[in-house]
């Protein structure tokens, strides 16, 4: 009955709304009693002050300092909704709009009761399960949520451990979900390439993403990420193609700017990039992946504080961005404040325990703050969880060598240059001829002239070692004349300790030369 007698009012402010003239609509629907009609009076109260907050920080999107500009319609509307909740009144959009409101005041306990409430209310709006993912920050709060039994709630818990970083059981979710009879579901296949991009399988996630764009040509979410992954891989024609593609299909859509904002930065181009960015804020302020890569173009820029600035919208957007406080560290240590830079890196190592990168920024740290105990806890953590830049054992090496540990220095040499060699990848030489320079040097000091002599002809092939290397070469010469014999009691074979295996600890002092049995 009320549906019915408020329709006329709801049609016309429905038509307001649409065209995004919010206090007209709202102004029609005073007084109207029926539950569509509040949700959509209250929400237009609610949309209204988000734009004219918007319309404010558009206007100076760089050093706007947090809490500058708020929606003064918030408490008002907390009050109402309140009184309604208190009530029992609310219906499962009423609930949510509640919700929302309460997490822009931060009141974040209150609102993750209501947006439960709500998913119980109304278990097929997508929209309460998304904000409550956004107010859940680890795995134990999940643990004391009552959600409601539904299916609903296993694409709920496939999104969270996605952004939790838990991918396995992630998959498992998803898998589980196709299994059920989501197999068509883009969506699904889409998380899953966002799954395996999050734990930095590019091949996986590139061919997932592709297949994806086959089967749904004119899709534009999840492009961004997807564009991430090309830009990783500096496949720029491939960047070209999906940024022209994107273009043609919806030139204003968040997504789009962001890859084309990919595009430019690949090519070196970063004021255009910084300026693409941009206009996806202006388009949607609390895009987070916008936020972020602005703040990666400013540093290109060498403009620091701006890129604080875009980096810290970004961590208010999402506190879970671990790109964004990776980022700020970097920031700092550009201006080279270790004490802020640890800050940060351990909350983006908090985030990505067993990323590589994080844990390598956090021993370069330490190592700045003169805590080299510290620093090398982190470098053989980085190596034990698979170094992705190959860089950890070699600053690892260099940290033993700074505390005069040689035995340790070089078995860390030793597992590098096996890690390379056993890769196969050509990497910079630099650091491949350190390690043999030093290694050589070693085995020479204990009179093991054949491993000396092989790791002095190895410096030969590099550039800024081959004159050391011939020297000590000639040096190993004139001792062997001399009748000088090798060390004999232990003897220690080239390319050594087979045993030194991740769950071995540098740090453990090991007998002199001994180093075809590394035992922990």
């Amino acid at each position: 009955y009320e549906d019915a007698r408020d329709l006329d009012a709801y049609t016309l402010a429905k038509s307001y709304f649409d065209l995004k003239e919010y206090d007209r609509a709202a102004y029609f629907l005073r007084g109207c009693k029926s539950q569509k009609a509040y949700f959509l009076y209250m929400y237009s109260r609610y949309l209204s002050g988000e734009k004219k907050k918007d319309d404010e920080t558009v206007d100076s999107l760089g050093p706007l300092e947090k809490g500058q500009v708020k929606n003064e319609a918030l408490r008002e509307l907390r009050v109402e909704l309140s009184k309604k909740h208190k009530a029992r009144e609310l219906d499962g959009f009423g609930l949510y709009l509640y919700g929302v409101v309460l997490r822009k005041l931060d009141l974040v306990k209150e609102a993750i009761d209501v947006f439960v409430e709500a998913a119980h209310v109304l278990p097929l709006h997508w929209g309460a399960w998304l904000e409550l993912c956004n107010l859940i920050t680890d795995k134990e709060m999940l643990k004391f949520l009552s959600l409601p039994d539904t299916w609903m709630k296993e694409f709920f818990l496939a999104h969270i451990y996605t952004e939790l970083q838990l991918i396995e059981e992630a998959l498992q979710k998803y898998q589980s979900l196709i299994d059920a009879g989501f197999s068509k579901s883009t969506y699904i296949i889409s998380q899953i390439a966002v799954a395996y991009h999050n734990i930095r399988d590019i091949d996986k996630a590139l061919s997932i993403f592709n297949e994806l764009r086959k089967q749904d040509p004119y899709r534009i979410e999840n492009m961004d990420t997807f564009s991430n992954l090309l830009y990783v891989r500096s496949m720029k024609p491939e960047l070209s193609y999906l940024a022209h593609n994107l273009c043609e299909i919806d030139k204003y859509r968040v997504e789009t700017c962001c890859v084309i904002g990919n595009y430019y930065s690949l090519r070196s181009q970063h004021e255009k990039a910084a300026l693409y960015f941009q206009r996806a804020l202006k388009l949607n302020p609390r895009y987070l992946g916008a936020w972020t890569l602005m703040g990666h173009e400013y540093m290109e820029m060498k403009n620091t504080s701006a890129a604080i600035q875009a980096y810290r919208h970004a961590i208010e957007v999402n506190k879970r961005d671990y790109r964004a406080w990776y980022g700020l560290g970097q920031t700092y240590e550009i201006l080279k404040m270790p004490f802020y830079c640890l800050y940060y890196y351990r909350r983006a190592h908090q985030l990505r325990p067993n990323d590589s990168r994080m844990l390598v920024a956090l021993g370069e740290c330490y190592e700045k703050l003169n805590q080299l105990v510290e620093a090398k806890k982190c470098y053989w953590r980085a190596y034990a969880v698979g170094d992705v830049e190959k860089m950890a054992l070699v600053k690892l090496a260099k940290l033993h060598e700074q505390l005069n540990e040689s035995e340790q220095a070089a078995q860390c040499y030793i597992k590098y240059i096996q890690d390379i060699y056993s890769c196969g990848e050509i990497v910079e030489h630099l650091e491949v001829s350190t390690a043999f320079r030093y290694l050589a040097q070693y085995y020479f000091k204990c009179k093991l002239w054949d491993e000396a002599s092989a790791c002095a002809q190895k410096c030969c092939a590099f550039n800024d070692t081959r004159e050391e290397g011939k020297a000590l070469l000639r040096q190993i010469l004139q001792l062997r004349n001399q009748g000088e014999t090798s060390s004999t009691d232990i003897a220690a074979p080239f390319f050594l300790p087979a045993s030194l295996s991740a769950n071995n600890t540098p740090t453990r002092r090991v007998s002199p030369l001994n180093l075809s049995s590394v035992t922990p």
